[in-house]
């Protein structure tokens, strides 16, 4: 079968899953050159990369990138276009002309409070692109159900396909010889990612507070591009426990963050799935987590961490603790986190399942040209 897929972002996701899938079928990826020309090292050799010129939303030249962009999936004789995302708003105008079974992923079937890059798309954009796909896909049964109501699609062309483990961190971190570089008794805790409101900053900085005298070896590192942490700095226990890097993160510090936590945290008010938790799992790292979205039905399963509800301090400082003071049962949640992440989370692993839909579901489904357009 021959695949093509399409992204702009996220960007590791991407790359995850365009490796999970070469073992399994013949894969084209037409992808911005901005974005990945310097990554082409961490794609399977099998992955057939196509890096394009990709014009900003507002350019002019979006329509001629349209039809380009066209030409060049009819060379690759696809069987089926899978879209990465939903957030590109000019794909819009090319995808009702398109000849092929068409898929999308849907990471976030609604935008986050504060989400503020995810909110530069108009919402009619993103459920324009999911609306007209043939089928879609999602991360978890909660989401599946949410997105057949929200895009108004049959159910049975909603399928959900796991998030892949983010594994070429933790393949740098070995190429590099990296070590945990911290000093004896001190216990790190990371919150990477775009740090926006709905991740519950508020909540993590509470807990500090409560655990200023139960836990004197305690730092916590915060991570990623988004919201300044220092503005809440009235909410911190010790501002000195704080390492705060804001800003984009190079792949070498993202490495080394990682090698370097104990735990990883993830207090999120809200959420559907999140790629940190499965950056977290090839670190062998255990995790922390809320109960919302996807979370808590990835974590429990596997063992790989505690599941707190969202916005209470006072529980996620109790897990904090309990993992803090018992290293054992962190090796161990953060021996099976490993184990998923390199089997029935692996990005292979996740590629197969991908076949799965495609020869099951959309072949057998596809329409002859001109498709139905948007429902």
């Amino acid at each position: 079968m021959r695949v093509t897929l399409i992204s702009s972002e996220p960007v590791d996701y991407t790359i995850a899953f365009a490796n999970g899938l070469a073992p399994h079928a013949s894969v084209q990826a037409i992808l911005p050159v901005s974005r990945y020309d310097r990554l082409r090292q961490w794609f399977d050799h099998r992955v057939q990369l196509h890096l394009v010129d990709w014009p900003r939303t507002r350019s002019p030249l979006n329509p001629f990138f349209l039809a380009g962009l066209t030409r060049r999936i009819g060379r690759t004789c696809p069987d089926v276009v899978h879209l990465l995302s939903n957030t590109t708003l000019w794909l819009n105008a090319a995808a009702p002309f398109w000849p092929w079974p068409l898929v999308t992923t849907v990471h976030d079937v609604t935008v986050h409070p504060g989400d503020r890059d995810t909110a530069r798309l108009p919402s009619w954009a993103s459920g324009m692109m999911a609306r007209q796909s043939d089928h879609l896909v999602v991360h978890g049964e909660q989401l599946r159900q949410a997105a057949a109501t929200q895009f108004r699609k049959d159910p049975h062309r909603v399928h959900v396909l796991p998030h892949p483990a983010i594994d070429r961190y933790a393949r740098l971190a070995a190429r590099l010889g990296l070590s945990r570089n911290a000093p004896t008794g001190q216990f790190t805790v990371l919150l990477f990612g775009r740090i926006y409101a709905y991740k519950g900053l508020q909540t993590l900085l509470r807990a500090e507070r409560l655990l200023r005298d139960k836990l004197p070896g305690l730092r916590i590192v915060i991570a990623g591009r988004g919201d300044d942490p220092w503005s809440l700095a009235s909410e911190m226990g010790d501002t000195s426990r704080y390492d705060i890097r804001r800003g984009f993160v190079e792949d070498h510090a993202v490495a080394q963050l990682f090698t370097d936590a104990d735990l990883v945290v993830l207090p999120y008010d809200e959420a559907s799935q999140s790629g940190v938790l499965h950056l977290a799992g090839s670190f062998a790292k255990p995790v922390v987590v809320t109960d919302v979205g996807e979370l808590a039905a990835t974590v429990n399963p596997v063992g790989m961490g505690i599941v707190v509800p969202p916005k209470d301090p006072a529980a996620l400082a109790d897990a904090l603790l309990r993992l803090a003071r018992d290293p054992d049962l962190r090796l161990a949640m953060g021996a099976r986190a490993h184990d998923w992440s390199v089997g029935p989370n692996s990005p292979c692993t996740i590629g197969a399942h991908a076949m799965t839909i495609y020869n099951d579901s959309v072949i057998p489904s596809a329409q002859p040209w001109p498709k139905g357009g948007i429902a």
